[in-house]
């Protein structure tokens, strides 16, 4: 039924949007691609799993915990990687090449602790709530999925226009430089942004591992590539083309799934993204401003 696979759809493409939204905020506002939020968003998804398999947390507290865990892990890497780096100023391939040794680190980790099986959510902690609606079967969680994405779109985007905060962020976006002559706290900003972004990656990590039910070491590698596709579709750095091109992909996926087969799904998807990309090579919202140092 397509209505079912359209909204099936909408909820896989929700989780990728967020997933790049925490992407997007740290090349909008840093300038770096980090090629560690895979890794980042595979560690939220098991911090969640131990809050609700071992502590026997509730999936509320489990995402807070997800979000601060990630967060503080993508803290640590602006700290002691990310900013030694710009200290330097080091070329822009460096911290690229940084995150991906971050992130293999973080990988080999996690897989000699967890091991390479699939880890499960148990059961009982998942909700089993449904809910048909014109034809439509709904989970809660799904529900949710959809509810928070749009709510963390629509936060963030408020915040980066309408607050002091957000100007701040917008003018270190346009120049570091001129933004610290101007009084603004570059540094702390930085630190700020790294936490909040990697704590979005932790949240994706955690409503990918619920919807699928099955987490392992790197899980975060697949997720990486269509991250990076989809900050490239929507336009390096724009919150609204992260969020746009996260559902296109997620349609893309599911509706290649249903109608192609699973084994095309990936060159689908892809095959689009590109033809998009043809017709916008700066991406849907892209503009052809540089950043200024």
């Amino acid at each position: 039924m397509l209505s079912q696979q359209l909204f099936n759809a909408l909820a896989l493409g929700c989780v990728y949007a967020v997933f790049a939204l925490g992407f997007t905020l740290v090349f909008g506002v840093l300038g770096v691609v980090n090629l560690s939020h895979g890794a980042v968003f595979m560690v939220g998804a098991y911090c969640a799993l131990i809050a609700v398999n071992q502590l026997g947390l509730g999936l509320p507290a489990a995402l807070l915990l997800a979000f601060a865990c990630a967060g503080a892990l993508g803290l640590c890497i602006d700290v002691l990687v990310l900013r030694p780096l710009r200290a330097r100023n080091a070329p822009h391939l460096i911290p690229m090449i940084a995150t991906i040794g971050v992130g293999i680190v973080l990988s080999s980790l996690a897989q000699g602790l967890f091991g390479a099986a699939n880890q499960r959510f148990d059961a009982d902690a998942l909700p089993g709530q449904s809910l048909s609606f014109m034809g439509l079967d709904m989970t809660a969680l799904e529900l949710g999925i959809i509810a928070s994405s749009f709510g963390l779109m629509a936060l963030l985007l408020l915040a980066l226009q309408r607050t002091q905060l957000g100007r701040a962020l917008r003018a270190i976006a346009e120049s570091p430089r001129a933004a610290a002559l101007l009084g603004i706290p570059v540094e702390r900003l930085f630190r700020m942004t790294s936490f909040v972004a990697s704590g979005l990656g932790g949240l994706a990590g955690t409503l990918i591992g619920l919807y699928s039910n099955a987490l392992y070491p790197l899980m975060g590698q697949p997720i990486l590539h269509k991250g990076i596709a989809v900050i490239i579709l929507g336009g390096m750095g724009d919150i609204r083309g992260a969020m746009l091109a996260g559902l296109f992909l997620g349609f893309a996926e599911v509706l290649s799934v249903a109608y192609i087969g699973s084994t095309m799904r990936d060159a689908v998807a892809f095959g689009l993204l590109f033809l998009v990309l043809l017709l916008r090579p700066k991406g849907l919202f892209g503009s052809t401003q540089e950043r200024k140092v």
